[in-house]
């Protein structure tokens, strides 16, 4: 977990904050894959490392064609930045009321972002009929994080939020990554500070927060 200095002010020196925490991602990104790593079990062995295969496509794909049509709008794009700013993220939304909405706050310079995104990307490919997922790119390069996207891809279209404006509309901006579960009425039910160790641990968070199951 990232926890950001003010936002795009660096310690004593006046940088902007993505170049102040792409030092600190360096450092934590080997303490962040390697508690991900392969002591959970194979599964999680897989963190930091694209996993979406031409398989795990095809069953995303065979599931949402009998899902709800806002569903399969919403997965167009998947694994780029598909708009950009708060309005952006916010027109998204409104077409998603109805649905349960799980939104996840990344960034290319942010080491637990990439131990996590492989869970993400599996839970796109069980969940995805039912639930809505989004992302958020935070105060990023557009460069550098469409060279995540293809390196680690979610499954989920993100929008591009180089001001953090959408971040914080919804609440967020001082912890990285942060994901918001959003319910059925678009009101955050449920926030996230800090990446997932594992993809139970994501798995339970759906469950609980976005499908309803106990």
């Amino acid at each position: 977990m990232l926890i950001l200095p003010q936002r795009r002010w660096g310690i004593l020196s006046g940088m902007p904050l993505r170049r102040v925490t792409s030092v600190l991602a360096v450092a934590l990104a080997a303490g962040a894959l390697a508690a991900c790593g392969a002591s959970e079990g194979d599964g999680d062995a897989r963190a930091g490392t694209a996993t979406t295969s031409a398989a795990d496509r095809s069953a995303r794909t065979a599931k949402l064609a009998a899902a709800p049509a806002a569903l399969r709008d919403n997965a167009e794009g998947a694994d780029t930045l598909s708009g950009e700013g708060e309005d952006a993220l916010h027109a998204r939304l409104d077409k998603l009321h109805g649905h349960p909405v799980v939104v996840n706050v990344w960034a290319s310079w942010c080491g637990p972002c990439r131990a996590e995104f492989p869970f993400f990307a599996d839970a796109v490919v069980e969940h995805g009929d039912k639930v809505a997922f989004v992302g958020i790119d935070f105060e990023d390069d557009r460069e550098s994080a469409d060279r995540f996207l293809d390196e680690i891809p979610p499954g989920f279209a993100s929008i591009f939020d180089p001001q953090g404006d959408a971040t914080r509309s919804l609440g967020g901006g001082r912890v990285m990554p942060t994901t918001f579960f959003l319910d059925r009425d678009g009101e955050v039910a449920y926030t996230k500070f800090g990446g997932y160790p594992d993809a139970a641990a994501l798995e339970a968070d759906i469950r609980r927060h976005a499908l309803g199951a106990a």
